[in-house]
Order: structure tokens, then sequence, then C-alpha cells
């Protein structure tokens, strides 16, 4: 006699549909309200960060492009879906979209995308990308505040892009080129499934001179900040790490603790709008913190030599910390502020909630300081990363 009773679905696998569920639940609630407050019939991705904030998956083959192969949405007719052409249609539906969707495809010489979607959308619609007659969708606002599955995804991408840049960085030498430093990043994160739309690596010589350091064939000299902006998933992670070699200048340890204090202080700002001593806030309010920690910690004009970060998720920066901004600030939601201070920076991306802050962007294996904020009367204090001798 057989046993006729289905095999019981690993763990595993139980779990990752409760993940997705729950994701695909929370997505469902944010846009049927968006949709009923806009007067929507539809709303559509089709740019690759909000594709990947809406199914998980990913709508790109060519990185230069801005608008992917794909475009996913949401519509009161038939729920989840998605269009894309004859070429895409198996293997996005194969690896990139989860079950619920319901894919549309065209053949590749009939339609744009643009079009596909129109034909697939009764009434009245919006896209973050151009679709005539449709309204125009900044999706920044509705990928935030994160929901609980985008933290949890975040945690292991924040400790992956740490790990992968610090085992690249404890390695460097003198001698090494930027390039070299840079190129061994990239392939650390590769291997961890991870993109890096931005990596800079600043020898001594150019990290005093420039803000932005973009790799050349400089040797590094007499110390190196590694910076990166990495994506998995629709998720962004920032990060900086200093190392110092024998004969790093004598002021890079003031200068580090001096932007330290400064991300802090931005940190400090934006826990207090949320769940601290505020009710409410705005990205200004954290711009003034920032500007006003410069001052106090004797550096007053440097918040104008380079922008000091802001919210990120499913953008590099979701919004930037500037004078007068209304963006408001929301939670949990991650920050990546990165103040500089002429050679030096500070940097990590940090949740921050109600109760809160955490440093996404961590492994315990990086030599950290506990830093106080800037801000008058504040006793808010947290680990920042310090530069590491080699």
């Amino acid at each position: 006699m057989t046993d006729e009773t289905p095999p019981t679905a690993a763990p595993d696998d139980d779990a990752d549909r409760d993940r997705t569920q729950e994701h695909l639940d929370h997505r469902r609630e944010r846009l049927t309200e968006f949709l009923d407050s806009e007067g929507l019939d539809a709303i559509w991705f089709g740019q690759p960060n909000s594709f990947a904030w809406l199914t998980t998956g990913s709508n790109v083959v060519d990185r230069d492009a801005d608008v992917g192969v794909a475009a996913a949405g949401y519509t009161r007719d038939d729920g989840f879906v998605a269009v894309t052409n004859n070429i895409e249609a198996e293997r996005l539906a194969d690896e990139e979209l989860p079950e619920p969707f319901d894919i549309t495809s065209v053949p590749w010489y009939e339609s744009s995308l643009a079009s596909a979607v129109a034909d697939a959308t009764a009434g009245a619609g919006a896209a973050d990308f151009h679709v005539p007659g449709f309204d125009d969708l900044d999706a920044s606002r509705l990928r935030r505040p994160l929901s609980a599955t985008d933290v949890e995804r975040y945690r292991a991408l924040g400790r992956d892009v740490a790990d992968a840049l610090e085992r690249v960085a404890r390695e460097l030498q003198p001698g090494d080129t930027e390039h070299e430093a840079a190129a061994g990043l990239r392939i650390s994160l590769a291997t961890l499934g991870i993109e890096a739309p931005v990596t800079l690596v600043g020898g001594s010589e150019r990290a005093q001179t420039y803000r932005h350091f973009t790799p050349t064939g400089a040797q590094l000299g007499d110390y190196a900040l590694v910076s990166v902006s990495a994506e998995r998933g629709g998720l962004y992670a920032s990060a900086t790490r200093t190392v110092a070699f024998d004969s790093a200048p004598a002021w890079l340890a003031s200068r580090h603790e001096t932007a330290m204090r400064v991300e802090a202080s931005a940190l400090d700002a934006t826990q207090r709008a949320v769940g601290g001593s505020e009710s409410s806030g705005t990205a200004g309010d954290v711009f003034d913190a920032i500007a006003g920690a410069y001052d106090t910690l004797g550096e007053p004009d440097e918040w104008r030599n380079h922008h000091q970060g802001g919210a990120t998720g499913f953008d590099t920066r979701e919004w930037i910390a500037a004078p007068e901004s209304d963006e408001p600030i929301e939670a949990p939601l991650a920050y990546a502020y990165n103040p500089t201070v002429r050679g030096a920076k500070s940097e990590d991306t940090v949740l921050v909630t109600e109760d809160g802050v955490e440093v996404l962007t961590s492994t315990g294996e990086w030599p950290t300081r506990s830093v106080t904020s800037a801000i008058d009367g504040s006793a808010f204090t947290i680990e920042r990363h310090d530069v590491r001798t080699l």
C-alpha cells in the first residue's frame, strides 16, 4: 500500500512563503490606499528600484537603462500584474516574480513597454516612467517607510556589504592603486549577489583633494578611504571604511573624530524626530542639526563642500538633507549620513525606529568607538567605525 499523503514542505520553504505573503500583503495595502487617494485604477513600476520594491525581483538587463525590460503593477481589476516582451517573459516568471503576478507577454517587435502597459490598463493609471495619458508617479514616497520584510532583508544586506568592504580594506597596502582596491571590492560584493553602482577609493593625496574620489591608477600612499553604495533586491546600503598605514598624517584621527560626531548628531536629530523628544521633523531640521554640529566642532563651513547624505532604502538616497527641505522624517527607515572633513569621512547605513537606532552595515570585526552627539545637552551616543591602522 502506498502512502498518498503529500510530503510536508521544508521549514525554510514555509518561512519563505510566509515572508513573500507578508511582503505582498504590505504592498497591496499601501497601493490600494494610494489608488483610493488619487482616484486611480492602476499603478505601474518600470524603474528598477521600484520594480524591486514591489516584486523583490529584477527587471534589469541593460544597467545603463533608466527603465527595465518589464513593468510590474497593481490594478483594481487584476491585482498584481506584470508586462514584458516575449524574450523575457518565461525567465521573469521563473526567476524574478513571485507567484501571484499575472504576466502579459507582447512580441518584442510589435510593442514598446509603455504601449504594453497602456493596453493592459483599464481606467486611469500612473507610472514611474513615461506612459502617454498616465499620471507621473514619484515612487519614492510610496517606498517609505520600510515594511517588516524590508527590514529583515536590509539587515542581511548590511552585514554582507560591511563584510565585503572590510575584507578588502583589511588587505590594502600603500602601493596598491585605487583601481585595484575598487576592483577587489566589486568582486567581493558580486560573489554575494550585490551590485556596486557607487565605488569610491581615495588614496591619501586624492582623498584630501576631492570629496568624490572616483578611483584612478594612483597609489594609496599614507592612508585610504573606501566607500560604497551597494544594491541587492532593490535595497541600497552605503558605508565607508578608513585605513591608515605607518606614515598616516597626524591630523587624520582628529578629523575622523569630527566626522563621526557630525554623523552621530544627524542620527540623534533623526531619531528625536520619530521617537525622542520631538513628535515630527523634516530633512531641513536634520540639516540644521548637522550644520550646528560642524559649527560646534570648529568646522563651520565644511558642510558646504559635500552633501551630507540622508534617507536611503530603495535608492542610494531617497532624499538628501538640505536647508529648508520639507521631506518628512519617517520610521522605520534607513538613513545614511556621510559627513566629510578635509580628507576624512564617516558613513554607515543605520536603521532608525521609534525605539532607537541600529547600525546595519556592521560586522563587529572593525574597531569602533562610542561617539557622542554634538547637539547641546544631548546624551545620545552610538558606536562608530574608527580608523583602522594596518
